[in-house]
């Protein structure tokens, strides 16, 4: 063990119970792995489902649309 604790109490007297709940719940804490970045937002400029067509149903105007984008 090392000479200095890592833990230290600094006001009340806990019990056994209370100090093993704290180191439990410190433990699990610091094993936590660390918050990944968000992932940046791509522009809407740069989104490649632009480039997919949307289906063309006949009807009314069909031949207008079958050359708009």
């Amino acid at each position: 063990m090392s000479a200095q604790p890592h833990l230290r109490v600094v006001r009340g007297n806990p019990d056994d119970e209370e100090l093993a709940a704290l180191t439990a719940v410190v433990a699990a804490l610091a094993s936590r792995p660390a918050p990944q970045a968000a992932a940046p937002r791509r522009s809407a400029w740069a989104d490649r489902s632009r480039l997919v067509r949307r289906p063309l149903h006949a009807g009314p105007g069909a031949w207008r649309a079958s050359g708009l984008p």
